[in-house]
């Protein structure tokens, strides 16, 4: 078994690794639309103190940093078998049902996608947990 903290993406809050690989799987750790420099994707604050959050920006973000974090340990998009979505709000499940569809179908992973009361920052509306099947190293 591995696991790592993957360079170049947000540090985890708290102890924990991006991605642990074991018995030919990868397990990404809850993923946010949270940048190394600590701010978030899809969320911006005017000079008045307005809020604006998105949960397409929010969601393509989220599945852009689980890519990068499958890349570190040979693995993609692809390779995925299993997600679990928690969003704050189900008010935001259409938009981000829409960008999910950009980016996987009917033959993608299996999924589950549940309500929760609030997540690690008030501005992240999304965040994602991954399984995926590594890639043999014959097929390579």
């Amino acid at each position: 078994m591995t696991a790592r903290v993957v360079a170049g993406k947000a540090t985890p809050r708290g102890r924990f690794p991006h991605v642990k690989v074991a018995g030919g799987f990868a397990f990404v750790s809850g993923t946010s639309s949270r940048r190394p420099d600590n701010t978030i994707a899809g969320a911006a604050v005017d000079d008045m103190g307005t809020t604006t959050l998105d949960i397409a920006e929010q969601t393509r973000a989220v599945i852009a940093n689980i890519a990068d974090i499958l890349a570190s340990v040979g693995a993609g998009l692809s390779d995925l078998v299993q997600i679990t979505t928690y969003l704050v709000n189900m008010n935001d499940f259409g938009g981000y049902n829409a960008v999910y569809g950009e980016f996987f179908d009917e033959t993608g992973p299996s999924r589950t996608t549940v309500a929760v009361h609030q997540l690690p920052h008030p501005h992240l509306l999304i965040e994602i947990q991954a399984v995926a099947a590594l890639p043999s190293k014959e097929a390579s």
